[in-house]
């Protein structure tokens, strides 16, 4: 899931695959996502891994970085077991 997510925000949000990108690596406060980049990053992971993501849990603490992010998703998808 994680070399899922960051091969979609290299090649989709920051359009260029050959960025160094790590799990831990802080999207908003390093300046490498803006607002609209993480609404598509949300409508991303809603369809890649068939889950609704509520207005509620679009906090920070859940896209901060991709390891949270996939954190996040995994308990999403435990939730509707």
């Amino acid at each position: 899931m994680t070399n899922t997510i960051i091969q979609y925000i290299k090649n989709e949000i920051l359009n260029n695959p050959n960025t160094t990108l790590t799990a831990q690596d802080d999207l908003l406060g390093g300046g490498l996502v803006d607002s609209m980049g993480f609404v598509r990053i949300i409508a991303f992971l809603e369809e890649e891994y068939d889950i609704t993501i509520p207005p509620t849990d679009m906090v920070i603490d859940h896209f901060m970085n991709i390891e949270a992010m996939s954190n996040y998703v995994t308990g999403r998808q435990a939730a509707n077991d």
